[in-house]
């Protein structure tokens, strides 16, 4: 049982997915890694040696092609701000690929979320619509999709951890979008760290340390 100490890609169904299991029994505290538009179940591995010992380490690929290469979570579109609803059919696709009886090793009771710019929407969308599932969130570069204040009445973030990074000079996403997403998830009773930095849209080496410092609180 304690041989399946392993880095490998997996193919699941419609889902690509590069997973990171830790020597040990388990069950193991998952950290699911969500990449941005145009990347891919590795875009999100720059990550993975900051990441807590003892965790395992999910980075499955967007569902949905982009026309630039690389894929997503919604289908393409014009319009400039996703809605809450355009994330839903990969949210729900999702939680249906986060079973034990594909990952026999996973301990999903103790799922934290971490995602850059449209990963963190996602990882956003999930903690506004699941929020009993996960015991942290960290939005990396990201936005809060349309439509998302209505969700926020609910008890279910009260006292979750989450922590929140945005560049000043992000001309991709707006740092105005990330105070917004600190707001509401305050709101909404989360405990949010915030990091914001003088960088583009990318995370700077202090908020990096940060998010290494918030999920070695976390997980455990």
């Amino acid at each position: 049982m304690s041989n399946h100490h392993q880095l490998q890609t997996l193919g699941i169904g419609n889902w690509v997915i590069r997973q990171y299991v830790p020597a040990g029994e388990g069950p193991f505290p998952v950290i699911l890694l969500l990449h941005g538009w145009t990347g891919n179940e590795n875009a999100m591995w720059v990550f993975a040696p900051r990441m807590p010992n003892g965790a395992m380490l999910l980075a499955p690929r967007g569902l949905y092609s982009s026309p630039l290469g690389g894929y997503g979570w919604h289908p393409y579109q014009t319009r400039v701000w996703p809605s809450i609803d355009d994330f839903r059919p990969a949210l729900k696709a999702l939680l249906e690929l986060l079973t034990p009886d594909h990952f026999p090793y996973a301990d999903f009771s103790r799922l934290h979320l971490a995602g850059f710019s449209q990963g963190a929407a996602l990882v956003y969308t999930l903690a506004l619509l699941q929020a009993d599932r996960i015991a942290s969130f960290s939005g990396l570069s990201g936005f809060v999709p349309d439509g998302a204040e209505r969700l926020v009445m609910s008890d279910g973030l009260r006292g979750k951890p989450g922590f929140i990074a945005h560049g000043d000079q992000d001309d991709l996403v707006p740092v105005d979008r990330a105070r917004k997403a600190v707001e509401l998830f305050q709101k909404a009773g989360a405990q949010v760290t915030y990091c914001e930095d003088e960088v583009g849209h990318k995370l700077s080496a202090n908020c990096f340390r940060g998010l290494e410092a918030f999920l070695a609180r976390q997980v455990h």
